[in-house]
């Protein structure tokens, strides 16, 4: 009986480990000047902009100096925003 969990435990850890090659192709794609891009790339490049344009405001406000770990926070806060990008131009709901 634990070989048959075995099995079923490899094969899900198999499937999860290929998931993300299978389902690659299936992520839309924006045609920039006649080359395609991926839509993920363009919201990660929108999302570090977007997190370059926040942080003068977030020193300007005094906020900076009280945050804890700067580069954790700003690459949280760049991919926030990359995934609020793609709810907001990419979700298909």
């Amino acid at each position: 009986m634990s070989s048959r969990r075995g099995e079923i435990a490899t094969f899900i850890l198999a499937a999860l480990a290929a998931a993300p090659f299978v389902l690659g192709g299936c992520d839309p794609v924006v045609n920039i000047a006649g080359a395609n891009f991926p839509a993920w790339l363009l919201c990660a490049i929108v999302g570090g902009i977007l997190t370059a344009v926040i942080r003068p405001l977030l020193i300007v406000a005094g906020i900076e100096p009280h945050m804890g770990p700067r580069p954790l926070v700003y690459t949280c806060l760049a991919i926030m925003l990359g995934c609020s990008v793609w709810l907001v131009f990419f979700n298909r709901i």
